[in-house]
């Protein structure tokens, strides 16, 4: 089950599709869909959350916290929708590419994949443009 939850003005128009393609990522990676939330939020919102529950004191585009039990995924995804605009921006991407990078990005973590080192952080970006291709196949 895919939840989204908003603390900002932003809402996904498109709810249905996005939880497809969700479902699809977790499928394509062969785990179980368990409960994940998406918390869309501002970034005084996530920096709260980051500095209470990660003692860190920076903006970030994504917080996820995993709860999966073996092969099922289970998590709460908080995205800052500042962030994510503004990366887009730098990035040169649109809006819609970058919220979908970080959208898949926190389940891809639940998947085991990390992004700390050089490589490791190559094969997630590698993992993350290979999952937004899902979202355009016909479900």
């Amino acid at each position: 089950m895919i939840s989204y939850n908003y603390e900002t003005e932003f809402e996904l128009s498109n709810e249905d599709e996005f939880s497809k393609w969700v479902s699809a990522i977790i499928e394509s990676e062969n785990k179980k869909e368990g409960e994940i939330n998406y918390i869309f939020c501002d970034d005084d919102y996530l920096l709260e959350i980051n500095q209470q529950y990660l003692d860190h004191d920076t903006l970030t585009d994504i917080i996820s916290f995993d709860y999966s039990v073996g092969n099922e995924l289970h998590g709460d995804i908080f995205i800052s929708i500042e962030r994510v605009r503004e990366n887009a921006e730098e990035f040169n991407v649109s809006f819609d590419e970058e919220l979908k990078r970080v959208m898949a990005h926190g389940v891809l973590h639940y998947c085991g994949y990390k992004d700390k080192t050089e490589s490791d952080e190559q094969l997630m970006r590698s993992k993350e443009d290979e999952k937004i291709k899902l979202f355009h196949v016909e479900h």
